[in-house]
């Protein structure tokens, strides 16, 4: 419907303020009588131009704007999105005006400074309806902001705090600009109108409310020092999005929305004052629906920190958060609450949400829309209510506390007592305060029965209390928990199952987080996707924070991985191909950070690059949750050239010291924790050897120097890092040494010789450390890696695959690529199950044989056996000798 006249036909005959409006404006009506939408759009915005008083020249202006965006939009012209944002967008005009008026009252020619403008609510998103009040935050700079000499600076912000409410909010004979509302501010019972930037930032990390820290979801800088006032936002971020998710703050909004359905009872059904905004399934549910996700999800996101709500709702389905049918429906329901909220502001320019209850104005408000009548407009609001009111219910259900604490009466109830009294009367730190007691005991019985069900009871209870002693605060983990009751099944079986995840678990709470997501159980993408992920970050985060940030994100994720291990979610293999992926992207991502920084100080050696093998496990994409990362610097171009920054080194010299910078990047701890072990022992010469070498010095000692078993770890060499051109003259070189024509005899002997040796030095750890063990992985290896230098095929790092293709040119018996499955399957999950290559306790060997594809433990034994004897037959075809293995 973009009929214009009809729309201004209805203005007059059912709101009384815009039809005053049309009559103050005639200029304005022809304008839009004569379908010219945007001019009359353009003039209002200028209405006030020329007029020296400012609060009148605002005035005019407003209602100028008023008519043309209800005229717009009763005729279908300006759909909601455009309204809204006009709305929002004077309002920062006017603000902004009002600020430099107050401000030049007493200081007229100083440039206004050091007084901002926060805008919140729907300002802040850019959402403000008809009739909107606005509720910045006023805030100053005492250093900057301009005042008379003699002019105390509280005293000069206070005053021009005044002087912009009275320019914005004084209602005269031309009405008024905007009702400014100043209650959201800290204390605002007791603190003055406006505050300092610092004693803003106090109150927030120190002693905000939680709805505190949903207001500023939407919080913007507006008005005013707008880049003040974004230093500022920026400053505080870390109180709005956490990373550790506080469920504290999400059950206070619940119980938030519940207070607020319940004051407003009256207006929650649907008819005669139902209360658009706050009834249920209004404006305001749909809102916190949107926004609590947001709180839950967006400090782990930056995607999610969006201010609109349709914005916010469609980014939420974009992250899998909420489904996509919810995100369009919740997103059409509040446009057009929106819309008909509109309708009610209209009529006579109040700030009203509700229904009249007179059934005359009900009729007037339905027919100024458009509706035959007053029915069809509640039909309408009975359908929408619904659908949102129903998504909402289980939003709160999800969230808000459920008040009473159950009792559980289950076998060993009074040993299980004593021991929490035990906890509770001040054993763990963690439960010496009154608020951490009241939310453990909302998750006690929950407690009690996952660990009665604990495959290991004793063992997960053990880790539990070890759990408790490594956190120096439990109250937002048992509030998850209460949130997530099936959560506490899976921490038990990780405490019960999985001493390296629960150690890690006892280090860093916040993992817990991760496995809300829909994602925690999806196994991570390319190595290009993981790297964006790592590297996502803010504006203004430094070298170190990004350090700090790589060590939480792919901490989180090996930590997810795991999981998947334990309940039994993912093929091994496609865990330890994750896990690879995982350490390439950190590599990538922590190695050009590396070189961004080195060259603040040493620019950059023309010509020249930074490239980094990777080997052995990694090489082979075949990590478990214990590798360490086995890696070869090196640098292509002219090893005498010389950087070109304020403080040139030489090329060796340079790079080896950026090596270093990259190591230090992947393995020192920092206040996030450890990353990676590095091992660079396979570098040319060895730990004697410099940490980075040229690719002319590699390739010639690769010719000249090396041992056999150092082309043997050529065999899984990778590129991870470096230009696509220098990646490809590094398997270019790589190659060639492999291919080079070797001595059978000699080759078959320098391996033997090396096995034999490696046996001495390193035997298996225990009865399942299928690694070092006889006819285990590492004789798999050693064979693969003979006849690839001996025959020039099956080359690839990965060995499963040059296993199969070994297996298919005859020169393995059937059988083993199967073998090497299975012990790999099983490297993977002992790992974390058992690190000490000893059985594992009995309850956890399910967990082992499952994930080994084998439905018991005792079949698993067996058939590990049966692959080792096929390895040693192999060994025996490949060496022609026996390889005696050990039951």
């Amino acid at each position: 419907m973009t009929d214009l006249p009809n729309a201004i036909s209805r203005a007059r005959a059912y709101a009384p303020f815009l039809s005053m409006a049309l009559d103050r404006l005639p200029d304005l009506e022809a304008m839009l009588a004569g379908g010219d939408v945007e001019q009359a759009l353009t003039h209002a915005k200028v209405a006030g131009n020329g007029i020296e008083d400012k609060a009148v020249a605002l005035r005019r202006e407003r209602l100028a704007l008023a008519l043309v965006l209800a005229i717009g939009d009763l005729a279908g012209v300006f759909p909601l999105a455009r309204v809204i944002t006009e709305l929002s967008d004077f309002a920062d005009r006017s603000l902004d005006s009002a600020i430099i008026a107050a401000i030049r009252r007493r200081t007229p020619d100083a440039e206004p400074a050091g007084f901002s403008a926060i805008a919140l609510g729907k300002h802040g998103a850019q959402e403000l309806n008809y009739s909107s009040d606005i509720d910045p935050i006023l805030l100053y700079d005492p250093e900057t902001l301009p005042r008379r000499e003699r002019d105390d600076p509280a005293e000069a912000a206070q005053r021009i705090a005044r002087a912009l409410m009275e320019i914005m909010s004084n209602v005269t004979s031309e009405g008024y600009v905007f009702r400014v509302d100043l209650r959201l501010r800290p204390a605002s019972e007791v603190s003055p109108l406006a505050l300092p930037f610092e004693a803003a930032i106090t109150h927030y990390e120190s002693s905000a409310l939680a709805w505190e820290r949903a207001a500023y979801i939407r919080a913007r800088a507006a008005s005013g020092d707008i880049a003040a006032g974004q230093a500022f936002l920026d400053t505080i971020r870390p109180f709005v999005w956490r990373r550790s998710l506080d469920f504290g703050a999400i059950a206070e909004i619940g119980r938030l929305t519940t207070r607020i359905r319940d004051h407003y009872s009256a207006g929650q059904a649907i008819g005669p004052g139902y209360d658009l905004k706050r009834g249920r399934g209004g404006i305001r549910e749909v809102e916190f629906f949107a926004q609590t996700h947001q709180l839950i999800h967006g400090g782990r996101n930056p995607a999610l920190r969006l201010r609109g709500t349709r914005a916010s709702l469609d980014a939420l389905a974009q992250a899998g958060i909420i489904s996509a049918e919810d995100a369009q429906v919740m997103g059409a329901s509040y446009d057009r609450l929106r819309t008909l909220e509109h309708r009610l502001q209209m009529v006579a320019d109040q700030q009203t949400h509700s229904l009249p209850n007179d059934p005359a104005a009900l009729e007037n408000v339905a027919r100024l829309e458009g509706f035959t009548g007053g029915a069809a407009l509640v039909a309408e609001l009975t359908e929408i209510s619904d659908v949102v009111g129903r998504r909402f219910d289980a939003l709160i259900k999800t969230y808000a506390p459920t008040g009473a604490v159950a009792v559980v009466t289950m076998p060993e109830a009074d040993a299980f007592g004593e021991r929490i009294a035990a906890w509770e009367g001040g054993q763990y730190r963690c439960l010496r305060t009154a608020e951490a007691r009241e939310a453990f005991a909302r998750i006690r019985p929950q407690l009690q029965r996952a660990l009665a069900e604990a495959p290991d009871p004793d063992r997960a209870l053990l880790r539990w209390e070890q759990l408790l002693a490594g956190l120096p605060s439990a109250i937002n983990v048992f509030r998850l928990l209460e949130a997530r009751p099936g959560l506490l099944a899976v921490v038990m079986r990780i405490l019960a199952h999985a001493p390296t995840l629960a150690d890690e678990l006892a280090r860093r709470s916040d993992l817990l987080d991760t496995l809300i997501d829909r994602s925690a159980f999806d196994l991570p993408g390319s190595v290009e996707e993981i790297a964006a992920e790592l590297a996502r970050g803010e504006a203004g985060d430094d070298y170190q924070r990004l350090l700090d940030t790589v060590r939480v994100r792919v901490g989180e994720m090996r930590f997810a991985l795991g999981v998947q291990l334990i309940e039994g979610q993912r093929d091994p293999l496609g865990v330890a191909a994750a896990l690879s992926r995982v350490a390439e992207a950190a590599i990538a991502v922590l190695g050009r950070a590396a070189i961004e920084e080195f060259r603040q100080n040493h620019g950059d050696v023309p010509g020249s690059d930074l490239a980094i093998l990777g080997l052995g496990r990694l090489g082979g994409a075949a990590l478990t949750h214990a590798s360490d990362l086995d890696l070869i610097f090196l640098f292509s171009g002219d090893h005498a050239a010389e950087s070109d920054g304020r403080r040139p080194l030489g090329a060796t010299l340079y790079y080896n010291r950026l090596a270093q910078r990259v190591i230090a990047a992947l393995s020192v701890p920092t206040a996030a924790g450890a990353l990676y072990e590095v091992d660079t022992r396979l570098r040319p010469s060895g730990a004697q050897g410099p940490i980075s070498v040229s690719f002319d010095s590699f390739e010639r000692y690769q010719r000249e120097e090396a041992w056999t078993w150092e082309h043997m770890a050529l065999c899984r060499a990778r590129p991870l890092f470096g230009t696509p051109d220098d990646r490809a003259k590094l398997c270019d070189a790589i190659q060639q040494v492999l291919d080079r024509t070797r001595d059978p005899a000699k080759l078959r002997n320098d391996v033997l010789e090396m096995r034999e040796t490696m046996a001495g030095h390193k035997p298996p750890k225990g009865p399942l450390d299928v690694k070092l063990a006889r006819g285990g992985l590492v004789d798999i290896e050693f064979m693969v890696h003979f006849l690839q230098l001996r025959d020039h095929i099956a080359r690839t790092p990965d060995l499963g695959e040059a296993v199969e293709m070994l297996e298919r040119q005859g020169l393995f018996p059937p059988g083993i690529r199967a073998a090497h499955d299975l012990m790999a399957r099983l490297l993977v999950v002992v790992r974390l199950v058992a690190p000490d290559g000893m059985f594992p306790p009995e309850a956890s060997r399910a967990i082992v044989a499952r994930s080994c594809g084998l439905d018991s433990w005792e079949v698993l034994l067996g058939a590990v056996l049966e692959a080792r004897a096929q390895v040693a037959a192999a060994w025996t075809q490949v060496f022609e000798i026996p390889l005696e293995i050990e039951a």
